[in-house]
């Protein structure tokens, strides 16, 4: 049961229009900005940060950007978003295969070794405390310039944000992030939790 019931999808319709960006990601407004706009400069604000970390500067993909998220959630244990970004990385193009070897990736080959050391900063930047050190850092300079450190760090924090909102608030999963997780996150125990409706 969520600590805050959402709002309907059509109350506040700056956000409505503003959060039409989650279908195309998602295929559906997320309950976490349905929540949000009770406070609708809250929803309106996160929604532009959004698709602001989100936007596509160049080798930062669509895809690795989900993966990183997914990464991020994982490690702190948020299911609902866990869900969301697998099935978002999926949407953008992420294969069977990346997606089943995700928790494999320092091993796997279908991951670059840029990937691998943006997967390792996510890991570090999203542990309390922040374990990110000069290993690290340097391994993430071999492969990134200081704005694709920025995006990767940016899609780290916003999920920082959203993985406190969304355990918080114990936000009630969409279905098709049910099915989601379900079906691409078997492999790693995932299940639904505190996220029930």
């Amino acid at each position: 049961m969520p600590l805050v019931t959402p709002l309907s999808q059509d109350h506040d319709q700056e956000v409505t229009e503003l959060a039409k960006f989650f279908n195309e990601t998602l295929g559906f407004c997320p309950n976490s900005v349905l929540t949000m706009q009770i406070r609708p400069a809250i929803a309106r604000a996160f929604i532009n940060l959004n698709k602001a970390v989100m936007e596509n500067h160049g080798r930062v993909t669509s895809e690795l950007k989900r993966l990183i998220g997914y990464i991020t959630s994982a490690n702190t244990g948020c299911r609902y978003c866990e869900a969301h970004t697998i099935l978002a990385a999926q949407r953008y193009g992420g294969t069977d295969n990346r997606l089943a070897q995700i928790w494999q990736f320092r091993e796997s080959d279908v991951f670059t070794e840029g990937e691998k050391a943006a997967f390792e900063f996510a890991l570090a930047a999203s542990s309390v405390p922040n374990a990110v050190d000069t290993n690290i850092e340097l391994e993430l300079k071999k492969y990134w310039d200081d704005g694709e450190i920025v995006e990767i760090l940016g899609v780290i924090s916003l999920f920082g944000y959203l993985n406190r909102w969304n355990d918080s608030m114990a936000t009630s999963l969409e279905s098709g992030a049910i099915d989601a997780g379900e079906t691409l996150l078997k492999q790693n125990n995932w299940e639904v939790g505190k996220h029930q409706s």
